[in-house]
């Protein structure tokens, strides 16, 4: 299984660090990420897997936009299931 976290903000050292940390915390692996700085925002996608992931992945979620409050980011986690009916034509 796997989800998509989506990081936005303002940019600064570490960010990619500290969200996978976060990930690695809860046995969820990082496949792939995508990211870019626009003047002083950042953006970041990564596409992560959750078959190994050691709460439930409601509660990752609310801990990962929790997380996301206490560095200053918006950041979410959304399953690969809702994602895909999202972007279903």
């Amino acid at each position: 299984m796997q989800a998509v976290i989506s990081v936005v903000g303002r940019d600064r050292v570490g960010i990619l660090k500290d969200v996978a940390t976060k990930c690695a915390d809860r046995n969820v692996n990082v496949i792939d990420v995508s990211q870019t700085v626009l003047r002083d925002m950042f953006t970041m996608i990564m596409l992560v897997d959750i078959s190994e992931i050691n709460i439930k992945f409601g509660d990752f979620s609310l801990e990962m936009e929790a997380f996301g409050k206490e560095i200053g980011m918006e950041i979410r986690a959304m399953h690969e299931d809702i994602f895909n009916s999202m972007h279903r034509i």
